[in-house]
């Protein structure tokens, strides 16, 4: 029997949980870029990252193998870890055109600012539950 992985995603993309189980990908060799996305977003988003890192290689119906593994090195070293980034990022390798991921050239987008929570923050919290 002969089995093509890329035939079984979409019904992995509804049953994640069989992703390290399905005969159909026991021996498929994947570039090491994509266990390394896999981890990062199952450990982002646990379940839901499984299903978004199914949906990334899903992206092998339409795009190449080479312009995929392209696109989740360039996600990797950006630190944009999602579907939606690595969709963009490889649609601009097949077109040969720079991304748009680098926020410096949207100014006029606020920036965030996230202060550093104190501990004494949360021993209030838990003063607040022990009353």
């Amino acid at each position: 029997m002969v089995f093509d992985p890329v035939h079984y995603l979409p019904l992995l993309e509804q049953k994640t949980g069989a992703l390290d189980q399905a005969a159909p990908l026991v021996k498929w060799e994947l570039p090491e870029e994509f266990a390394t996305l896999r981890r990062l977003m199952e450990a982002r988003m646990i379940k839901a990252g499984r299903r978004e890192y199914v949906q990334v290689l899903r992206l092998l119906e339409t795009f190449e193998m080479a312009d995929l593994n392209v696109a989740v090195k360039n996600a990797l070293r950006m630190g944009a870890i999602g579907f939606d980034a690595v969709k963009h990022l490889v649609l601009c390798q097949v077109e040969k055109r720079p991304p748009k991921l680098d926020l410096d050239v949207y100014p006029y987008l606020p920036k965030a600012d996230v202060g550093t929570t104190s501990a004494a923050s949360y021993m209030s919290l838990l003063r607040g539950q022990a009353a």
